[in-house]
């Protein structure tokens, strides 16, 4: 016992997987409760988001059991199908008669009733992509020196163009996030991966600038908002914050929410944290933020125990996404970075979102076991 448990393989593993069963458990109630003004504003029923993401879950369940139980080979033997299939599906949110827009995010695609988010896709096959790409290209490095990286560096730039071209900022500085931790940890030579650092600025700089509502969004956050971005650009976080003062230590109650009367947008999406510290109070969004903690120690505990280099770059990428895309979402709600659409994993309404972190966090249980120290039956 004592602080050795805490790097433990077999307390992380278990660690991991009661947080992702918590967080989506209590994900399903927060979208019911969070949901049922907006579904009963558009004429339907009040339990309705919230049935349809307890569809998601399930299914998230059911790839979380099936990509825990594949073996590593897989991975290293389909790796260009993953990546094939995730650039294909962010094409298509390029077709006429698929794409479809959501507030003002074009990377979506309607097949029928289903509408998917590719990114999302893209994001768990960068995760598992990378770090092939760039092993290979470390090994290769002493006969061709820098061109050895360009497979990866192209990848990942064909990724991240699609997902801009999808107005889908928030995403993609989600993708820089998880490439920046990959080209690091796979031995990408340091003076180049600087250079990278600073053309991602210079990339998220003009992105910014040419865009009014980004540039109002930023300034909002940093100046505060004046009596006209009050009703406009400030109007989601503001009321966020009035959400979250209003839930004090131990809230209002589940259900009893004033803000998702619809004075707060997307009550059920981007902005549900603000609707946990409003019902369920400091404590126990306190304790949402501790999840998201344990999930990313264990992930990060078991990549440096790991004694495949592939397993430690993947287990890292996934850590970064799940809880890097928690923390920005939390601060999106706390007003200290401005409104970009980002979801929290496993807790807000989506179910590609949903489905696609349980898929990672399967992957991510998988190479967990695959420690030697663990005695995990697979």
């Amino acid at each position: 016992m004592g602080w050795r448990s805490l790097i433990n393989p077999l307390w992380c593993l278990y660690g991991m997987r009661v947080s992702v069963v918590i967080l989506s458990i209590f994900g399903l109630f927060m979208v019911f409760s969070s949901s049922s003004v907006t579904m009963i504003t558009y004429g339907a029923a009040p339990w309705g988001q919230g049935v349809n993401q307890t569809l998601y879950c399930i299914l998230g369940a059911i790839g979380y059991i099936f990509a825990s139980r594949l073996p590593i080979s897989y991975y290293r033997r389909y790796i260009a199908v993953i990546y094939t299939v995730s650039a294909v599906a962010q094409f298509l949110t390029f077709v006429p008669g698929l794409r479809r827009e959501v507030n003002g995010n074009a990377g979506w695609i309607s097949i029928g009733p289903i509408t998917l988010q590719p990114a999302e896709i893209t994001k768990l096959a960068l995760c598992i992509w990378l770090p092939v790409a760039l092993l290979a290209a470390k090994q290769a490095y002493k006969c061709v020196q820098m061109r050895a990286y360009i497979p990866a560096a192209a990848g990942l730039g064909l990724s991240l163009l699609l997902v801009i071209a999808g107005k889908d900022l928030g995403t993609a500085l989600i993708i820089i996030f998880i490439a920046l931790i990959a080209f690091y940890l796979g031995g990408f030579p340091t003076r180049w991966l600087v250079g990278s650092i600073a053309v991602a600025v210079v990339l998220v700089a003009l992105l910014v600038l040419t865009s009014q509502n980004r540039m109002r969004r930023i300034l909002a956050t940093l100046h505060g908002c004046d009596a006209k971005a009050a009703r406009g650009v400030c109007f989601q976080a503001i009321h966020a914050q009035y959400a979250m003062a209003s839930g004090g230590l131990l809230g209002v109650g589940i259900g009893n929410s004033r803000e998702k009367w619809n004075y707060l947008p997307y009550a059920h999406n981007d902005f549900i944290f603000a609707i946990i510290g409003e019902e369920m109070g400091f404590l126990v969004a306190a304790a949402v933020v501790l999840l998201y903690i344990v999930i990313g120690w264990c992930m990060m505990s078991s990549a440096l125990q790991a004694e495949s280099k592939f397993i430690s770059i993947s287990l890292m990428c996934i850590a970064t996404w799940i809880v890097g895309q928690g923390l920005v979402n939390i601060l999106v709600v706390v007003q200290l970075l401005p409104v970009m659409g980002v979801p929290m994993p496993f807790v807000s309404a989506g179910g590609s979102s949903l489905v696609m972190c349980l898929v990672a966090v399967g992957v991510a249980d998988g190479l967990m076991r695959e420690n030697p120290q663990l005695k995990v039956a697979k």
